[in-house]
């Protein structure tokens, strides 16, 4: 019983972290109808400028955490003008607004996709030329501090570092998701999600909106990549495809777009890793959360298309 609780801890702290990265994957789509695949890329080379900071002499995490924000809102902003900014045009402009008919969407796609995969591995090359080493330090928090917790005769273990994140995490996440509903920009970001054409005729500027938020959620990926790094004391070349694949397993588990979904899948992920780990070791970890990806995926698709059916059944002429 005790172990069952150790480890459900150990699960929900990882979890909503995993939550914390796939906010910013979840909220970028819900915005752009487009998949940022430089997602992690951008928070890692944000995350390798702070590490080479931190080198050159004794820099306070506050300053550090400063320098990541800012440096992965400046390469969101290069990441935006370069894969989003400008979609395929395929029948003319409005009011020179970067706004097109639903026609040739899935080419615009397509090369958003391929453009924001092309520049995780420029800004991944970047950031291995910066610091070659494979493994560099980054600073770190106090990983010794621990809160021991008295519980059926044992004691319960809680690093201080990891809790502290993850509350932190979920305090971030309840506080967007109530921007998002309650706020007039939350009104218009949910407007612009939903139709960007009507959004643009009532008076929104769809572009300049479109760019500040990915500024916004780049420096998001940055806070959240400073958070996990410093609790890890060190970064590699592979934590941006780390945190992509987090982040998107954790969105694609509660839904794309939605604020409580990614909390929920969040949770998911880091309880399936947790307990897998107990009963299947490293590898059956990660099998078992592709495996909870994949089912899931499969029933939402069943259920989508049974929904399409029922749909289409009451639509039929009556004799």
């Amino acid at each position: 019983m005790f172990e069952w609780i150790q480890t459900s801890i150990d699960g929900i702290v990882d979890g909503a972290i995993y939550a914390l990265i796939g906010l910013g994957l979840s909220l970028s789509y819900s915005s752009l109808r487009r998949l940022n695949l430089a997602y992690g890329a951008i928070a890692m080379l944000a995350a390798y400028c702070g590490a080479w900071v931190a080198f050159r002499g004794e820099i306070s995490m506050v300053l550090i955490a400063l320098i990541v924000i800012g440096v992965a809102g400046l390469i969101g902003l290069y990441v935006e003008q370069l894969c989003f900014a400008k979609p395929l045009q395929v029948s003319g402009r409005i009011d020179n607004a970067s706004v097109t008919a639903d026609a040739g969407i899935d080419q615009r796609d397509l090369v958003a996709l391929a453009s924001s995969f092309a520049i995780w591995m420029q800004l991944e090359q970047l950031a291995i030329n910066m610091l070659p080493r494979h493994m560099n330090a980054f600073p770190a928090f106090d990983a010794d501090a621990t809160v021991l917790l008295p519980l059926m005769g044992e004691q319960l273990i809680l690093r201080l570092d990891r809790l502290t994140v993850a509350v932190l995490s979920i305090m971030l996440i309840t506080v967007i998701h109530r921007l998002i509903k309650g706020s007039r920009v939350g009104l218009a970001w949910r407007a612009i999600a939903e139709h960007r054409m009507a959004s643009h005729l009532m008076g929104i500027s769809v572009d300049r909106f479109q760019t500040v938020i990915f500024i916004l959620l780049s420096s998001l990926s940055g806070f959240t990549a400073f958070l996990i790094l410093a609790i890890e004391g060190q970064v590699t070349a592979m934590f941006g495809m780390w945190m992509l694949l987090k982040g998107l397993t954790a969105a694609m588990l509660g839904g794309l777009g939605s604020v409580l979904g990614v909390m929920t899948g969040g949770l998911m992920l880091g309880l399936t890793e947790a307990w897998a780990q107990v009963f299947f070791g490293a590898i059956g970890r990660e099998f078992a959360v592709y495996a909870l990806l994949f089912l899931t995926l499969t029933l939402r698709s069943g259920l989508a298309a049974r929904r399409k059916e029922q749909h289409f059944d009451r639509r039929v002429v009556p004799r």
